[in-house]
């Protein structure tokens, strides 16, 4: 086994994920668990990151390199904001170290906008890996999530941002309102979602009058649970997209995420006309980090 050079972690609002790298930036191990913020003290981080290292056998010599909600305001140590636009060789200058541990540990910044306000933490880190692969990028990206990102870059920097909580507004509807009653399992329709994002972008203002309609197919029409689970969510994504559309129109749009979500994405952007493709999201993470970490030491020799 080769020997650990770097422990890389994407610590997020839910959940984290822990790679070990040697010198050449293989992977020699992975863990991951649902130990996100909205889950910890800031007491808790370094425990964590350290009963997951003992876990993996990993000494206190390896460094570890961290982006996402570990350096939020209520996270283990705040990492401040780079002031978009902003160049992504810049994350690695503007890591915080954090005080009073073993381990050499240091948590890479967020980024921010001024106007109209913005703010993204962990997605800047994936976007950074994606430069590092195709120095030359120029265009658009989104990463769909809980607060789908949609971004311009150009010249190895992020331009400007927009933020829609597209996914945060699926689990509340879906969960916890009375449409919660018509989606009663997880069952999915790919019909019921192309005809919903069809819907949308004929008529983006049908969306909050279709919302109850969901509830009401079922009592009256006898939709499926599938068919209603679809439904919302391509009401939400089309209404996105309607949101949006200066970011994704006559583009080829870089798809960073999850691949069942990027594969909705990636088909209401075929409806819309438009064209994506999809980025293996770890691959890329891991690049953004390895790439933070090494301009950050590059600037700690010079």
């Amino acid at each position: 086994m080769s020997h650990p050079s770097l422990i890389a972690v994407d610590w997020g609002t839910t959940g984290f994920r822990l790679w070990v790298l040697d010198s050449c930036g293989n992977t020699l191990a992975s863990i991951d668990g649902p130990f996100g913020m909205s889950n910890l003290e800031p007491s808790d981080f370094g425990r964590v990151l350290e009963e997951s290292l003992n876990e993996l056998g990993i000494g206190q010599d390896v460094p570890a390199i961290i982006c996402g909600m570990a350096g939020a305001a209520q996270g283990w140590c705040e990492a401040p904001y780079l002031l978009a636009p902003t160049r992504l060789d810049e994350l690695g200058a503007g890591a915080i170290r954090v005080s009073n541990t073993s381990r050499e540990v240091c948590i890479l910044p967020g980024v921010k906008q001024q106007s109209p306000a913005n703010v993204m933490r962990g997605e800047e880190t994936q976007i950074a890996g994606l430069i590092h692969l195709v120095p030359d990028f120029h265009g658009i990206v989104c990463l769909p999530g809980t607060h789908t990102k949609w971004v311009r870059v150009a010249d190895g920097a992020i331009i400007e941002f927009e933020t829609c909580m597209t996914g945060e507004q699926f689990a509340f509807l879906s969960k916890a309102s009375v449409l919660s009653h018509s989606m009663p399992d997880d069952g999915w329709s790919d019909c019921a979602f192309q005809a919903a994002i069809r819907l949308v972008a004929d008529d983006p203002a049908a969306v909050p009058r279709r919302l109850f309609a969901i509830r009401a197919d079922m009592l009256v029409a006898k939709q499926t649970s599938a068919q209603a689970r679809a439904t919302l969510s391509g009401l939400l994504i089309g209404q996105e997209f309607m949101a949006v559309r200066q970011y994704w129109l006559d583009q080829t749009v870089t798809l960073i995420g999850v691949s069942a979500l990027c594969e909705l994405y990636l088909t209401a952007l075929d409806i819309m006309g438009a064209s994506g493709r999809v980025v293996e999201v770890s691959e890329i993470t891991l690049r953004g980090l390895t790439a933070a970490y090494q301009h950050q030491q590059d600037g700690i020799g010079v």
